[in-house]
């Protein structure tokens, strides 16, 4: 999510005068089905209430590597782009539809960011977030193609204060509490790290001075919380999502 992204080549330029479709014929998140039939790009799924804004966005988004629609295409993958005036629960409403519609990559693009909005963005699970004046047309695509590759964009002004959220909540939340962002302890992070290595529960006991009986224990409690069935698929789960 913090991967800084920088403009690529901007898309053959094209005027924003289009005419507004007229009152009644398409929803508050209408886009033309398709604005480049033939391209073989990234699709891209825009959402916003605003139709001006919709329809700048789509015109600078129109062109050769993308294909510009209003809902999520079915059995293909598309990266989601949300236009909103601030990152408030509307917003996230809106991301985690895009979601449990199949998209997983999306970008904000939001008018006002604060501090909150921004941790809200991350935890909604956004590929990133940028700021509306910095909407060019290199800045979108880049922004785009890099969601679709799996990657992050966040305005660069952005990146320091996200920095400082996480500092604060690791601080103030986490640390007091014996956890780490990973939402293990780090006691029990070290001992699915062991067991993943191939120790027993006696050598885990050890290495780290407990006793076998409290490693056991701490491997039973894991294991629940992931909803594993045994040890063996707590390690492969904590190893598959990044936990260790």
């Amino acid at each position: 999510m913090a991967t800084e992204v920088y403009p690529s080549v901007p898309p053959h330029p094209v005027g924003l005068g289009d005419d507004p479709p007229s009152p009644g014929a398409s929803s508050p998140h209408s886009v033309p089905r398709s604005l480049s039939p033939t391209s073989s790009g990234p699709t891209v799924v825009v959402r916003a209430h605003d139709p001006v804004s919709r329809a700048g966005i789509t015109a600078q988004l129109r062109g050769p590597g993308f294909v510009v629609v209003a809902e999520p295409p079915a059995h293909e993958p598309a990266v989601g782009l949300v236009i909103v005036d601030e990152i408030d629960d509307e917003a996230e409403a809106e991301v985690r539809t895009l979601r449990s519609q199949g998209v997983q990559r999306i970008l904000l693009l939001a008018t006002r960011i604060d501090d909150r909005g921004l941790l809200t963005a991350v935890q909604a699970g956004v590929s990133g977030v940028l700021r509306r004046t910095e909407a060019t047309a290199a800045n979108l695509t880049a922004a785009v193609r890099a969601a679709a590759g799996g990657e992050g964009a966040l305005s660069p002004d952005l990146v320091g204060r996200l920095l400082r959220q996480v500092g604060r909540l690791q601080n103030q939340v986490l640390t007091p509490r014996g956890l780490t962002f990973t939402g293990l302890t780090e006691r029990e992070a070290a001992i699915l790290r062991l067991l993943a290595e191939g120790y027993t529960t006696a050598e885990i006991g050890q290495r780290l001075y407990y006793s076998e009986r409290t490693v056991k224990n701490v491997i039973h409690e894991v294991t629940a919380r992931l909803g594993a069935r045994n040890r063996t698929q707590a390690v492969a789960h904590a190893i598959r999502h990044g936990l260790i």
